[in-house]
């Protein structure tokens, strides 16, 4: 933890903030910058992120820094959250989806909005990319974005301590954080269906949920759990073959590659690179 002047002991939460989690988002409209829908979803984005914040300054948190995750990461209602928060705003980050993990300062993060992986069951289920990638696994474990996220953090010694998303986001959650807090703001009917709890409804059991995930704050030594060895599998095989510009990266199978990293660090900034080439290969009519 860091400490201040009066050495003091500060608490710092970081909140990973996605979007096809969220409440009452159902389909691609919902989450697709510059539709009517994702104007109207924003609102019920920033709900549960700024429930989430409240919760954790009600628990004891001195400072939260939210970092938008989801699409161009410009999502989030800026004017509509606690004064007290500050928000990382726009792409283009070291880490992502968790970028101000590695400062040294953050004792717990929450991954708010959060969904299931490519290939599994859930809510707008998809890793990174929204239907080019069919399944990810790291060490043989198929992994969501969730998972490939606590690899990274944990090398921070940084604990999960709140998820929110679907039903299905939350058991993914079991999996990689069993101790956090979680919230299922929907219940997965289909891909593109839910079972909606309203904003009220979710807002005040993310807000208590987090206030509870603060007994769960508390950096702890790093973990260094590697060598990972991630493989990625599409749904085309000239993306697998793109994707092997990227040094390290070998196709392993017609529409798979792999590539091995001692840490998560490297491995997540690998499938950052990996993702991007992919997504620069895909045509508009044939994939």
């Amino acid at each position: 933890m860091r400490r201040n002047p009066r050495t003091v002991l500060l608490m710092k939460i970081l909140i990973s903030a996605d979007m096809e989690g969220a409440t009452g988002v159902t389909w691609p409209a919902d989450v697709l910058p510059g539709t009517p829908q994702w104007e109207r979803c924003r609102t019920m984005f920033t709900s549960d992120v700024n429930a989430a914040a409240l919760g954790f300054l009600d628990g004891g948190a001195d400072e939260v820094l939210i970092n938008e995750a989801h699409w161009t990461m410009r999502n989030l209602l800026l004017e509509q959250l606690d004064e007290r928060v500050e928000m990382l705003t726009g792409r283009h980050k070291a880490l992502s989806m968790v970028e101000g993990v590695q400062h040294g300062d953050v004792d717990g993060i929450a991954f708010i909005g959060y969904h299931a992986g490519a290939g599994m069951e859930g809510v707008l289920a998809h890793t990174y990319l929204a239907n080019q990638i069919t399944g990810v696994w790291v060490n043989d474990v198929r992994a969501s974005e969730g998972l490939l996220n606590a690899h990274v953090v944990a090398e921070y010694g940084v604990p999960v301590v709140l998820v929110t998303g679907d039903d299905h986001a939350c058991d993914d959650a079991l999996g990689y954080a069993p101790e956090a807090r979680k919230v299922a703001v929907k219940d997965h009917v289909s891909r593109y269906a839910a079972v909606c709890r309203t904003p009220a409804r979710t807002a005040a059991d993310i807000r208590a949920a987090a206030k509870d995930a603060m007994t769960l704050a508390g950096r702890h030594a790093p973990v260094q759990a590697g060598p990972f060895t991630v493989e990625v599998e599409f749904d085309a095989e000239h993306l697998a073959m793109a994707s092997t510009v990227v040094p390290g990266v070998a196709r392993i199978a017609e529409r798979r590659i792999a590539y091995t990293h001692e840490t998560m660090y490297e491995g997540i900034r690998t499938f950052k690179a990996v993702t991007t080439i992919a997504s620069a290969a895909v045509e508009e009519q044939y994939g």
